[in-house]
């Protein structure tokens, strides 16, 4: 089969003749970003362990894998565009690398990955899962005695949505105090709490992100969306401080609690002040979510921040993406209070001329974190009860495709570079 001029897409063909790669353009051209990444962590994956590579802001983060038939038939099954490409004409991909804004990546290992499922998860709770399925990569399911055992350890990857750290259950008291999925969620942790031996389901809460913290510094790879960016956060710095009004637990709240938190034990954020309204479903001025009775009208953008791939490898491979700048989402927790981060703290995405952020990271011991705010790329003001996402209309989401980056990126040979 004869390649035409400047590397034009092919079809998969079973009967064609092998080229030395396969190229998975990851710009326009592109069929189905999302399960571009599936396939690519297919390769990793063992008995077939493939070495592939992810070639940084090469035609919007494209991938190189090894041209092989079974590869080609999981592109086909998948329905992703591949492109074979000769030995020559990966050199001169190469050669485009070393003089541009570009960076070779060599993934070697499919990561392990957990995901933290509450027992009584509904199905419209987590993106995350939505695009982990729907790109067919492989995930085991933890909570909080699975924590709490040390099962974390078995694993590279760990995602967290939108979750409630701070044992206040998603502060949905008021507002669905009386819904049969409420009730059961709070029966569940309390049950939970009393199996773990911890007086209250803030305390097992609070053990719970430190495990998780435990994970991170050890080496492991930490992403969140959501409320589960700022409540991990919180329940951190608040530990040992009663934080949780009495209509929600039936303790009093401590009346000193915004001066007794510890910045020092969180991720991200720093210096943020409590909510103590148990009718608000916020849970601190970290969060810069829409308020109640403000019209939630679509339209906002955010921008990513355009890295030196071989400068900041890691950073890059977070904001992979075949446009820079994408429309809004809202959840529990939107975005981030610029104000309360940690001088740490690196933003990826941003608003501009605006004092919030949505898409950040940072190290932490020998790991990393990664927040992303927003429930649903693909659903703006996601509520309550509604039905989850498909993403088989949604294939070119630029928005999953910020989720699908921290999939891939504890698979890279280039972790060993970060300082």
């Amino acid at each position: 089969m004869k390649l035409r001029s400047g590397l034009a897409l092919l079809g998969v063909c079973a009967s064609a003749a092998l080229a030395q790669h396969l190229l998975v353009p990851m710009d326009q051209a592109q069929t189905d970003h999302l399960r571009a990444y599936g396939l690519t962590y297919w390769c990793l994956e063992a008995p077939r362990v493939y070495t592939a590579e992810w070639l940084l802001n090469y035609r919007c983060g494209s991938f190189l894998l090894p041209d092989r038939p079974d590869v080609r038939l999981r592109a086909k099954a998948l329905g992703v565009r591949v492109q074979p490409v000769s030995q020559a004409e990966v050199q001169q991909i190469y050669a485009t690398i070393v003089q541009e804004n570009m960076e070779r990546i060599v993934l070697e290992k499919a990561p392990r990955v957990a995901v933290y499922v509450p027992p009584d998860k509904e199905p419209w709770d987590d993106a995350v899962t939505l695009a982990l399925t729907y790109a067919d990569i492989k995930y085991d399911k933890v909570w909080d005695l699975d924590v709490l055992a040390g099962k974390l350890k078995l694993y590279d990857w760990l995602h967290l949505h939108h979750e409630d750290f701070t044992g206040q259950y998603g502060r949905f008291w008021a507002a669905f105090g009386h819904q049969p999925w409420y009730q059961r969620q709070v029966a569940t942790a309390q049950k939970t709490a009393r199996q773990a031996g911890f007086p209250s389901v803030q305390a097992l809460k609070c053990a719970v992100a430190r495990g998780i913290r435990r994970f991170v510094e050890q080496g492991g790879f930490l992403f969140a969306m959501c409320a589960a960016c700022d409540t991990l956060d919180i329940a951190l710095a608040a530990a040992g401080v009663d934080i949780v009004p009495p209509e929600i637990d039936g303790t009093p709240l401590d009346p000193d609690a915004d001066a007794k938190l510890d910045f020092t034990q969180t991720f991200a954020f720093k210096n943020f002040h409590l909510e103590k309204n148990p009718r608000t479903v916020e849970f601190s001025d970290i969060d810069v979510s829409p308020k109640r009775g403000q019209i939630i009208s679509q339209g906002d953008t955010f921008d990513l921040f355009e890295f030196s791939a071989k400068q900041d490898p890691i950073v890059s491979m977070l904001t992979q993406c075949h446009t820079g700048r994408i429309q809004d989402f809202l959840g529990l927790t939107t975005a981030f209070n610029r104000a309360t981060l940690k001088d740490s703290v690196i933003v990826m995405g941003y608003a501009k001329d605006k004092d919030w952020v949505k898409y950040i990271h940072g190290d932490c011991g020998d790991g990393t974190f990664t927040f992303l705010g927003g429930h649903d790329p693909e659903d703006y003001a996601h509520v309550v009860g509604e039905a989850p996402t498909d993403l088989s209309f949604h294939k070119h989401s630029p928005g999953y495709r910020l989720i699908l980056n921290n999939i891939l990126f504890p698979a890279a040979r280039v972790r060993e570079r970060k300082t």
